[in-house]
């Protein structure tokens, strides 16, 4: 529910107000209007408009809460298409904000893109599948039917507030559901954003949004729902589960964990590391789930990397980086504290090979990397989101898949090489949510494969049609007539039938022909 500021220091979000708020979006999913093809177009027809109209406000936002690039929010909080809609941000965007509105354009441009992707292939998602069926009940007929699972709740994170909100709303929407909206309080121009537009553009009735924090979302979590989404680290990933249990509710969890690079010795360098800059640094200031954790190289090969890296860092960001306008800062003080911890580290201070600066008032830590990290440092043993990197030396490049392996699950893992057995190697030996060869985060951007975790990255998965399915029973649908009613189900069950049972039950018309004419002793 959007409020002001000063209604927000007074009113009251308990477990009473998250019932009732469940109890109307339930009044409406069961009256049948988010069902409707209809309704599901103009809500997503209205996200499309609703980003076109508030494109200035969304760069507001987030360079409130993250002091996020120009580019960055244009790209990824706007429509997918490449170079053709980074031409046609308003100059006066440009002037007055400089590069916060990047941020904007990259997270309204995988919303619209999301957005029309579902637009146009909404007819065939919720047209039933045709399945095939056995003897076993000849004559029938089948179908998958693709349902709402009926009201949603959607917790989403802070370090793309508008993609990672919007994005899975999208997919609840197309499914013909009914949506409940709690966005991070820990960007706070984003969510009250977010409340106010979706009360503006969006059926009020059926979608709702929820600001607050702690004591907001654990009363929303106390109720009953049909599904939630939930996308952040894997400690609070734990605490929905276990909300989620009481009521047998299925989760989609979308976590995070420590994403691989791999780096070998035959590539273009200069090319590798320009694409992994900008899934580190480019990625909100190393503050994304799929932004590479750490990098795994040879020993003869680390120095070579280490001077292409600074190279590439000082022709796009300067030699004073904390001063970089294209450089989001640190959320707030608390991860400014845990970041500075993780550099404090004995094991680690003295790894610093590039970077290290840091700004306390501003929030400000500039682009570092580490060499020869050691692996039971502090810095290697949770999830570093934030410009930290970490270099891993080996012996050979082989042994990156032991290092990969005796961790955890990654959220996404990449590999820069020419070689084609190690390529093949590495999709067949990793297990992760995803994987990009000579390339980094750009799966994300990809609506025709899924986007999700393993293990404790994650479960489950969305964007396009997956974003359709994630919100979707398949409900399975058998036909019969009332004509070819066999004997055999029925009893007496006689030896015969039991092998006439059997004979279709498998399969085969020669065990059929077998229990045929093989006798009808009893």
């Amino acid at each position: 529910m959007a409020t002001t500021i000063e209604e927000k220091e007074v009113t009251v979000f308990g477990e009473e107000e998250a019932k009732q708020l469940v109890n109307e979006l339930r009044v409406a999913y069961d009256s049948g209007r988010t069902r409707s093809y209809s309704w599901r177009v103009a809500q997503l027809k209205n996200i499309l408009r609703m980003c076109d109209d508030s494109e200035k406000e969304v760069v507001e936002a987030l360079h409130k809460d993250l002091a996020k690039p120009e580019l960055e929010s244009t790209l990824y909080e706007r429509d997918n298409t490449g170079g053709r809609q980074l031409a046609n941000i308003g100059v006066l965007y440009l002037m007055k904000w400089g590069d916060a509105v990047v941020g904007s354009a990259l997270q309204l441009g995988m919303i619209k893109n999301a957005c029309k992707v579902a637009l146009k292939e909404l007819k065939n998602w919720i047209r039933p599948e045709k399945a095939k069926t056995s003897l076993t009940t000849f004559p029938s007929s089948a179908e998958i039917v693709s349902e709402p699972f009926g009201v949603i709740l959607i917790i989403s994170a802070w370090n793309y507030p508008f993609l990672l909100s919007i994005d899975p709303v999208i997919g609840a929407i197309a499914a013909g559901n009914a949506v409940l909206l709690k966005p991070s309080e820990l960007a706070p121009a984003s969510s009250s954003l977010l409340a106010k537009l979706f009360a503006q553009y969006l059926d009020t009735c059926s979608i709702k949004v929820v600001e607050g924090a702690v004591s907001e979302t654990s009363a929303l979590l106390e109720q009953k729902w049909d599904k939630i989404m939930y996308t952040g680290n894997g400690r609070v990933g734990r605490i929905v589960m276990a909300a989620a249990a009481k009521h047998l509710t299925p989760v989609i969890m979308e976590l995070g964990g420590k994403c691989p690079v791999v780096v070998d010795s035959d590539i273009n360098l200069q090319v590798a590391v320009r694409r992994l800059i900008a899934g580190k640094w480019g990625c909100n200031n190393g503050q994304a789930c799929i932004s590479p954790d750490y990098i795994l190289t040879t020993k003869d090969y680390a120095p070579k990397l280490v001077d292409a890296l600074k190279t590439e860092l000082e022709k796009f960001y300067g030699k004073n980086q904390l001063e970089s306008k294209d450089l989001s800062r640190i959320v707030n003080s608390n991860h400014f504290a845990r970041l500075s911890k993780l550099l404090e580290d004995e094991k680690v201070s003295g790894k610093i090979v590039y970077g290290g600066e840091r700004d306390k008032d501003k929030l400000r830590i500039a682009p570092t990397i580490l060499l020869d990290v050691l692996r039971d440092s502090l810095i290697m043993n949770e999830e570093i989101f934030g410009p930290l990197l970490p270099i891993l030396t080996l012996n050979n490049i082989d042994e990156s898949f032991n290092v990969i392996n005796s961790g955890t699950k990654p959220l996404a893992a990449y590999i820069f090489t020419n070689n084609k057995k190690l390529k093949e190697k590495f999709v067949m030996s990793v297990s992760a949510g995803g994987i990009v060869i000579n390339d980094t985060t750009i799966h994300m951007a990809v609506h025709t494969v899924p986007f999700g975790g393993v293990g404790e990255s994650g479960m489950g998965s969305y964007h396009g049609k997956f974003s359709f399915d994630a919100f979707s029973h398949k409900k399975a649908v058998v036909y019969r007539s009332f004509t070819g009613d066999a004997a055999l189900r029925y009893p007496p069950y006689t030896g015969f039938k039991l092998r006439m049972m059997k004979a279709l039950m498998g399969g085969s018309f020669l065990a059929i022909l077998r229990a045929l004419f093989g006798g009808s002793k009893s």
